[in-house]
């Protein structure tokens, strides 16, 4: 026989992952979600108790209990519910963690069931079946301490009827239309229990998916707090963690290791000729031209501003040399007028090759000396130390 709890569950297993992929912008249009849910809940929560009713009617139509009892089942789950839709339209359950107060329903619904099992016991396994239902739908959305509190007032109720108390529970199937209402009130328990079935498949599917989610977004957020947000290059932080991984490394392998410090020529003047715009415009075309003309073993990041540094792994001085001057001349060849007429962009570099005694600020700082070398000897060249 077929009762509230019995109803169309909502995926409220998911909402961690919700809440988690919720911004705050989007929070009023989750609460207005979960107000649809719950009112689609409580529709189907009224077409469940008017079913059990109606097997109640054949039970009273061939005498076997009051004809009351089934006016009383429906007004009853009828009062429950519009108890909790009230409290929901209010916005009660937005207050709480548990928004659909899933504990007080499942309670409320088990009581319901006990008071007319010991009202009518008659056909009192009928109302014990659909408390296997009540609690199988409420831990889908309960937490494990909530279902331990609806398991012992279950059990209580239970070992009031069979051990307190002498009421004769059974299900009558003397008469044709009796066993045609306890044939419809298993018909009843059984496919709910397949819906039970198919719902907990799709849970575990939405709880996959916004897993996969979930996994994305902490991807994202990582991989923005690595890179800078103007180029698509590495921050200060990540690059100069990737240095001293890459010292380490060089040192472990015994391999060699080069850097460079790379600076575009007079960018200042562009900013102050052109404006910011363009100038953010520069070095994202920089920073897009080096990623194209790189090996992926390399690392390349925004030391600050206009300056760049490049990770070159198992590379030496000579090689790491041609390289930037390499990188130097595509820079140059470009075609910046695109930006504004006659612009003309160049890049000057340090490049360095690590020493035993170096540490991750001296290797640095000689990249830096090798850079003002390049500068002083008039932009737009490579300079080693």
């Amino acid at each position: 026989m077929s009762t509230a709890a019995t109803s169309l569950p909502d995926r409220n297993a998911a909402e961690v992952a919700d809440l988690a992929l919720t911004s705050d912008a989007t929070m009023p249009e989750m609460r207005a979600r979960r107000m649809r849910q719950r009112r689609q809940m409580y529709a189907g929560q009224v077409v469940s108790y008017s079913l059990g009713a109606s097997v109640l009617l054949l039970y009273a139509h061939d005498g076997t209990i009051a004809m009351a009892v089934p006016a009383l089942f429906w007004f009853g789950g009828l009062l429950i519910i519009g108890a909790f839709t009230v409290l929901s339209e209010a916005g009660v359950g937005d207050r709480h963690s548990d928004h659909y107060l899933t504990v007080f329903q499942i309670s409320a619904h088990m009581a319901l069931q006990f008071v007319f099992l010991i009202s009518a016991p008659t056909i009192g396994i009928a109302f014990i079946a659909v408390l296997f239902l009540i609690f199988a739908f409420g831990t889908l959305r309960m937490t494990s301490s909530q279902a331990m509190v609806t398991w012992g007032l279950a059990t209580c109720g239970l070992a009031f009827v069979f051990l307190v108390s002498d009421l004769p529970v059974g299900l009558p199937v003397t008469t044709r239309l009796e066993r045609t209402a306890a044939m419809l009130c298993f018909v009843l328990v059984i496919g709910q229990c397949a819906f039970l079935g198919l719902f907990g498949a799709t849970l575990r599917k939405v709880l996959y998916r916004r897993s996969i989610e979930l996994k994305d977004a902490y991807r994202r957020i990582e991989e923005l707090a690595e890179l800078d947000e103007l180029t698509g290059s590495y921050n200060r932080r990540c690059i100069m963690r990737n240095l001293d991984t890459e010292i380490e490394q060089s040192r472990q392998t015994a391999t060699p290791c080069a850097i460079a410090l790379i600076d575009l020529d007079w960018f200042k003047r562009i900013n102050d000729a052109h404006g910011h715009p363009v100038g953010d415009e520069v070095l994202r075309t920089f920073a897009i031209t080096i990623f194209a003309n790189i090996r992926p073993a390399d690392r390349f990041g925004r030391y600050g501003g206009e300056e760049f540094l490049l990770l070159l792994p198992g590379t030496q001085g000579d090689a790491a040399a041609r390289m930037l001057d390499r990188l130097r001349g595509i820079v140059a060849d470009l075609d910046w007028s695109a930006f504004s007429p006659g612009m003309r962009v160049t890049i000057s570099a340090g490049v360095v090759t690590l020493r035993d005694n170096d540490t991750a600020d001296t290797f640095l700082a000689r990249a830096d000396s090798a850079l003002y070398s390049a500068k002083a000897q008039g932009r737009n060249r490579i300079a080693t130390s």
